[in-house]
Parts: structure tokens; C-alpha cells; sequence
């Protein structure tokens, strides 16, 4: 999972060299912390939220074929 994110999030920035992409496993729940450059955060987060919110989708959908819930945090 943490691969197919950093792929999506490293094609979507202008610097893909500074994403960093934190995983920290529970139980039952995956949360991915994500870093990156000050400029690239909107680009992450598109418009409404639209483009953070797709990510999660898939990242959910992921989680679910492992019985699991996946989390983003998108980290300043």
C-alpha cells in the first residue's frame, strides 16, 4: 500500500524527492503520515478536498480486502 501512495503522490508534486511517507500500523486500523514540500500541500489536497479525499478512497478499498481501515494525514 505505502508503495502505490508514494507512487500517486510523487506524480502529483513539482518535488517528488521530499515526499516522505510515514506507516504506522495498528490492529485493525493503517495510518500513513504524508510529508512533503510547502508548496506541494494544495496540490495534494486539491480543490474541496477532492483530490486527498480520492486517495483515501483507494487507500481504503485497499485496507478492506485486509479486513482493515486505512488513515492519511497530510502533515505541514
Amino acid at each position: 500500500m505505502k508503495q502505490i501512495l508514494e507512487t500517486i503522490v510523487k506524480s502529483l508534486v513539482d518535488v517528488p524527492g521530499e515526499v516522505q511517507i510515514t506507516e504506522v500500523s495498528g490492529d485493525k486500523t493503517i495510518i500513513f503520515e504524508l510529508r512533503c514540500n510547502a508548496k506541494d500541500v494544495g496540490k495534494i489536497i486539491g480543490k474541496s478536498g477532492k483530490t486527498v479525499g480520492a486517495i483515501r478512497t483507494i487507500l481504503n478499498s485497499m485496507a478492506a480486502k485486509q479486513g482493515r481501515k486505512a488513515m492519511l494525514e497530510v502533515v505541514d
